[in-house]
């Protein structure tokens, strides 16, 4: 079967993998000149298996009202003139319900759990190197309030998935916080979680998709599906200044906060809106200054990676649309915590800074599946939890698209 993968971030380029090993002829579209270039480039880094906790949950609500008003507030929310917008926060509001937390949580635990065994399998496979770290993630809170309200006594259990730790217990797990300038009250740790460049590795796997037949076609703007007798015909596309289409047997929709603007016009709504991120990226001078083990921040809603020799910080959610212009306060924000944890991390006149756009759903549940064309697929959506989730859900569209029934709980 000829398939049409529409996008290269890190979820078309693993769904185009996939679908290559099952003996379909790929070509991955993407208007950018490589792959991995938008959401995918410069992420937080985490592959978050054990974070199952949406967004929407019963306490974001009375949090985002007390940070309105504030310009670097981890979840910010600007009104626009814009009824997807609106549309998407009432529906955020309900997902934030206890029942609908609950399902969600396990929709989301199901996804993350399958896709980091089929990551783990792929990097053995290909031997990918992404400066993946694998000692877990700390969760830090400098809020004693925050962190009794986290913690269970499971957690405190041997052996238990998310493990409650003590203030020197972080610091055992992570030496650089010894110095930092911050109280830290105590953490989380889970240490079946990981981290690694989503960019380094959707490039590497890209590499492997080439050699196994895989074509790509960068820099072709993708314009519209064009529809024929129930079914998508084609995409049509602008390549070298004209516009061409492209016919294929089926198509596969991985264009993240896009899917939406492609989408609409063939009738298919999708409850996809953009949640706008931040990210710092700075080499690391003194290594031991720097955590070697992947960081959250739960008051500033920041994630921390050691990638190699840098030191990644990524975080924030804006709601603003399609605007992907940086925002000084912002970054700001970002950039003066990592100094405020890690004092010797880096050089603050060699940061570089990014923003990119998150494909978030009320529920952050992806859209993994059919659509009413018989020959349309979706795989986007996946929120904060894209590299978390690409894996198991390119496995899983590939499954389906093939005639096999995917495994439970990943398509619907």
């Amino acid at each position: 079967m000829k398939v049409l993968v529409l996008g290269a971030g890190v979820v078309g380029v693993t769904s185009a993998w996939f679908l290559a090993r099952e003996g379909h002829a790929v070509t991955v579209v993407d208007r950018q000149p490589g792959p991995a270039l938008e959401t995918s480039f410069a992420n937080g880094g985490q592959v978050s298996v054990t974070h199952s906790t949406p967004w929407a949950n019963p306490s974001t609500p009375a949090q985002i009202l007390r940070w309105l008003g504030q310009e670097d507030a981890p979840l910010l929310f600007r009104p626009r003139a814009d009824l997807a917008q609106w549309l998407w926060g009432a529906q955020f509001l309900v997902e934030c319900l206890p029942s609908r937390t609950r399902r969600n949580s396990e929709r989301i635990h199901a996804v993350v759990t399958y896709s980091h065994a089929v990551l783990s399998a792929l990097r053995e496979e290909l031997a990918l190197d992404y400066d993946a770290g694998r000692r877990g993630i700390l969760k830090i809170y400098t809020d004693r309030h925050e962190l009794e309200a986290a913690v269970t006594p499971a957690m405190r259990a041997p052996g238990a998935a998310r493990e409650f730790k003590t203030r020197d217990e972080c610091v055992a797990i992570e030496p650089a916080l010894a110095e930092s300038r911050l109280e830290i009250h105590g953490g989380i740790f889970t240490p079946r979680d990981e981290s690694g460049d989503a960019h380094k590795f959707t490039v590497g796997l890209a590499a492997h998709c080439e050699r196994a037949g895989v074509r790509f076609l960068f820099d072709t703007p993708i314009e519209a599906l064009e529809r024929e007798s129930g079914t998508i015909a084609g995409v049509r596309v602008r390549r070298e200044g004209r516009s061409e289409r492209l016919a294929a047997d089926a198509f596969l929709v991985c264009l993240g906060s896009y899917s939406p603007l492609l989408l609409a016009p063939v009738g298919i709504r999708v409850p996809i809106y953009p949640l706008k991120g931040y990210s710092v990226t700075l080499p690391i001078d003194d290594p031991a200054g720097a955590p070697t083990v992947s960081i959250t921040d739960e008051q500033m809603k920041i994630v921390l990676s050691r990638l190699g020799d840098r030191l990644r910080a990524a975080g924030t959610a804006e709601l603003t649309g399609y605007d992907t212009e940086l925002n000084a306060a912002r970054c700001k924000a970002i950039v003066d915590r990592v100094f405020e944890l890690f004092p010797r991390a880096g050089r603050r006149d060699s940061v570089t800074l990014w923003t990119g756009l998150r494909p978030s759903t009320p529920s952050n549940v992806p859209i993994v599946g059919r659509t009413r064309y018989p020959n349309l697929f979706l795989n986007t959506g996946h929120g904060t939890l894209g590299w978390t989730m690409s894996c198991g859900s390119a496995r899983a569209i590939a499954d389906l698209m093939s005639g096999r029934a995917p495994e439970p709980g990943l398509v619907g």
